[in-house]
């Protein structure tokens, strides 16, 4: 008996990009190239036709505006996209602001900045085409939605740090996560999967959004209140201590998981560095990685939190979590900020009791 196939437009400039993502996909036995433009103009026609179920849609296209299509898309015809960058500075921030507009995730463009094998990245994109495929279609924040309100912060020792793992979906649910907080929040360390030349642009945008200051995390520096800090593409974010004081430490070592960075390894260095004093919060993405890591958290002492399935974008990550008993509490994302902070609150009452 056959299974219905994933159906997928790719809509590429470049006539070589083309034919590799065909390639590729058509490799896969439950997936199939439907169609393919070489700029949007040409895709909205063969969309109408299609119906596919993902699209791929690369970055930087010199005949239309990339992000304009896919904000009028997302805007009438909700649907899964995977944004295909270029490993740049202006790739990286235009790679930012799709994933904003609606765009599930992103894929580095095949060439030079490859790191590993094509067998590797073939595996890469199909696994990211097939959790696009099953995910929730979701629409972009309205520009001129208000921002949220700020959320007070209890007055807490700096020994108090909120520990956020996320993957697919995560760039906007970390900005969720963030922007309610006042300036004067506990310290966060933050592992989302991105790779390399990524997260210092993103870093940069949710400082510009947050009341937190967000940037990428620097080796051995000191972890403050009031300060986000993001893990470098392809260096694991460890919490490490120095005397009295928390200090962030990066490591390149093998990936865990698959990922470099990877939650596991943030989680595990906070369950023995910060124990009951932290909270783990794991967020939207597919796979398993964080659920161990989570678990040693919470058998340190630790309040954990996962995101809800409603709420997810793919929810593979939060579910391998509750699945290991890693997770206490099982929350919506809205409501996720407020309770990380009473959680700080209640801790920190405990203890002065």
């Amino acid at each position: 008996m056959s299974t219905k196939k994933i159906k997928v437009i790719c809509v590429d400039d470049s006539a070589l990009i083309r034919d590799l993502l065909t390639e590729i996909i058509n490799a896969q036995p439950d997936m199939e190239v439907v169609a393919v433009a070489p700029h949007p103009l040409v895709a909205r026609d063969l969309i109408k036709q299609h119906n596919p179920d993902v699209i791929t849609l690369d970055v930087e296209m010199p005949r239309m505006d990339g992000l304009d299509f896919l904000e009028r898309l997302m805007r009438l015809r909700p649907m899964p996209v995977l944004m295909v960058s270029s490993l740049t500075q202006s790739g990286s921030e235009i790679t930012l602001k799709a994933l904003e507009l609606g765009a599930l995730d992103f894929v580095a463009k095949p060439g030079l900045g490859i790191r590993s094998g094509m067998m590797e990245y073939a595996a890469e994109i199909a696994e990211k085409l097939r959790a696009a495929a099953r995910s929730r279609p979701r629409q972009a924040r309205h520009k001129n939605t208000p921002p949220r309100k700020e959320l007070s912060a209890p007055m807490v020792s700096s020994e108090k740090l909120i520990i956020i793992g996320a993957s697919t979906g995560g760039t906007e649910a970390i900005r969720a996560v963030l922007e309610p907080l006042p300036a004067n929040a506990p310290a966060i360390l933050i592992t989302q999967h991105m790779p390399g030349g990524f997260t210092r642009s993103f870093a940069e945008r949710l400082n510009r959004l947050c009341r937190v200051t967000v940037k990428e995390a620097t080796d051995g520096e000191r972890v403050l209140p009031g300060h986000a800090y993001i893990a470098p593409g392809d260096q694991h974010l460890k919490l490490a201590r120095s005397g009295a004081n928390y200090v962030a430490r990066l490591d390149s070592g093998p990936p865990v998981n698959r990922h470099r960075p990877s939650v596991d390894v943030l989680f595990r260095s906070a369950a023995q560095q910060a124990g009951k004093n932290a909270i783990g919060v794991i967020l939207t993405g597919m796979g398993k990685d964080g659920a161990q890591g989570l678990l040693e958290m919470r058998q340190a002492g630790a309040a954990t939190l996962a995101q809800n399935e409603a709420s997810c974008v793919v929810f593979g990550m939060p579910r391998e979590a509750m699945a290991a008993g890693a997770a206490q509490e099982v929350l919506a994302l809205d409501d996720i900020p407020g309770r990380m902070l009473s959680l700080v609150a209640a801790s920190g009452h405990a203890q002065r009791v």
